[in-house]
């Protein structure tokens, strides 16, 4: 097959490049992660992006169907015979400006991307169409993962779903039920391994050099490929205008990478004029980035960042025996692996990094949830990051934002009821020693079986609800509807 891909060290000292047939996670000669590149000189890349729109006509072919495949002539790497699809990508733009009233910006700028609505409940489907793509493309029949669990349960669905053997690894008790339940039911061989998800990347890596597994977690650069395409659906959503800002969770910094080289590429491409700023959020029980940028000053220099800044911090991890915690699992990763590549997109998007608290995770995901929009605790931390950059003033209140909420509701519900009921739900006869539910806690009102009871607790919740509904503000049901007010 005649291709304008190769796969490219990502190490501006190293550049060694590789044939896009050939099945690595890393440069043959010094170790670092791969970009996919483009030669695009000798490829049909569209004028404008708004010429994708006409691929909205022909959705009953399945390549234009998928939200990832409907760009396709930007990750150009596979003929359309081999793609694997199952329909991901179908994801729009939505316009919070309920939400965005709360969190006191004007009108019509705050966006919510919930890539939740994809077939296994989070933003993995994206990437991992292109993987499975480049899995068949050499002729792969078993693939493995570590994860936190919306990896495994991306892999385990696309492995049914296409005649693949899936096999995962995760850690002990590091995993949500909602999460845990898709892997086992779509037959995936679970692994769980003692240690973190950090321990159990390492295995994997191991096991599938030794074994011959196809890997699918980021450290692939096809897994990326997919991933950029969230960018596009944003652009499309904003009729191909650019927004002042896009925040995402910040774990192990795939995304965030795929959206500087989604920028990146657009720029080269003279598709765009220019990037929009890139906010990428750390838990605080798991701030690497955060660290590395705002403590260290690491930077992307060039392509010559200064690797020695980050060996130190993690000696320093091991030293203490450090390993990440934080409510929101999907971004329990204390080593990064596309920590250089996430340095990247910062110096195209011009970006910043934020960490935020457990209770300033689950405060905002209550908030998200009470405006209709129901999230996991990482995709929450968007929202908390937000809120912490309106504050000090980094994103004014008139700017564009597109936050990415990247799972589901139900990938959590755990931590939703327990922050709701203040009752662990994986013991649910126990309440919790300290409850801790927030200021947004919906809490079910107990009331005996008669009917003064009833209308008693139903006039109590009355009450409390015409306190707390905002009026004066409608949400508008599609991003490009003008914004009503009564």
């Amino acid at each position: 097959m005649k291709t304008i891909a190769y796969q490219k060290c990502a190490n501006a000292a190293c550049g060694s490049t590789y044939e896009v047939t050939q099945t690595l996670t890393s440069c043959v000669k010094c170790g670092e992660l791969l970009d996919i590149r483009y030669d695009w000189s000798k490829g049909e890349v569209p004028r404008t992006l708004k010429s994708f729109e006409e691929r909205w006509q022909r959705r009953r072919f399945p390549l234009d169907h998928s939200g990832v495949w409907r760009f396709r002539d930007l990750l150009p790497f596979a003929a359309d015979a081999m793609v694997c699809t199952i329909g991901e990508g179908q994801t729009f733009l939505q316009n919070a400006t309920c939400l965005g009233r709360q969190l006191g910006m004007w009108p019509g700028q705050l966006y919510l991307q919930y890539e939740g609505m994809n077939p296994s409940g989070s933003f993995k489907d994206n990437g991992m169409t292109a993987a499975f793509t480049h899995a068949r493309l050499v002729g792969a029949r078993r693939v493995a993962c570590a994860s936190t669990g919306n990896t495994s349960a991306s892999l385990a669905l696309y492995a049914a779903q296409n005649g693949f053997q899936g096999i995962v690894f995760i850690g002990t008790g590091k995993i949500a039920f909602g999460k845990l339940s898709q892997a086992l039911d779509y037959g995936a061989l679970t692994l769980q391994i003692e240690g973190d998800f950090d321990a159990c990347l390492r295995r994997v890596r191991d096991v599938s050099q030794q074994l011959g597994l196809y890997l699918m977690n980021s450290v692939n650069p096809f897994r990326l490929e997919g991933q950029k395409t969230i960018m596009y659906r944003i652009l499309e959503g904003l009729n191909w205008e650019v927004p002042d800002w896009i925040i995402v969770p910040g774990g192990n910094l795939g995304n965030c990478s795929a959206f500087g080289k989604a920028y990146e590429e657009l720029l080269e491409l003279g598709l765009v004029k220019r990037a929009p700023r890139l906010a990428i959020i750390n838990a605080h029980g798991a701030n690497t980035l955060h660290t590395a940028v705002n403590r260290l000053g690491m930077t992307w220099n060039g392509g010559h960042p200064d690797n020695s800044k980050i060996q130190g911090l993690y000696a320093g991890m091991d030293e203490a025996n450090y390993h990440p915690h934080t409510v929101a699992s999907a971004i329990e990763i204390s080593r990064p692996v596309n920590l250089i590549k996430a340095l990247r997109a910062l110096d195209v998007m011009k970006g910043v990094v934020a960490e935020v608290t457990d209770e300033e995770i689950l405060e905002a995901k209550a908030l998200i949830g009470r405006y209709g929009f129901g999230c996991e605790p990482a995709s929450a931390a968007t929202v908390a990051g937000l809120q912490q950059l309106l504050k000090n003033g980094t994103i004014g209140r008139n700017e564009r934002v597109a936050c990415v909420l990247t799972g589901h509701g139900l990938k959590d519900p755990d931590a939703t009821v327990h922050y709701h009921t203040g009752i662990k739900t994986k013991d649910a006869k126990q309440p919790a020693a300290e409850p801790t539910w927030g200021s947004r806690a919906n809490k079910p009102i107990q009331v005996a079986d008669d009917m003064p009871s009833i209308l008693k607790a139903l006039g109590m919740a009355q009450d409390t609800l015409d306190k707390t509904v905002p009026t004066g503000y409608v949400e508008t049901p599609s991003a490009n509807l003008p914004f009503v007010e009564y």
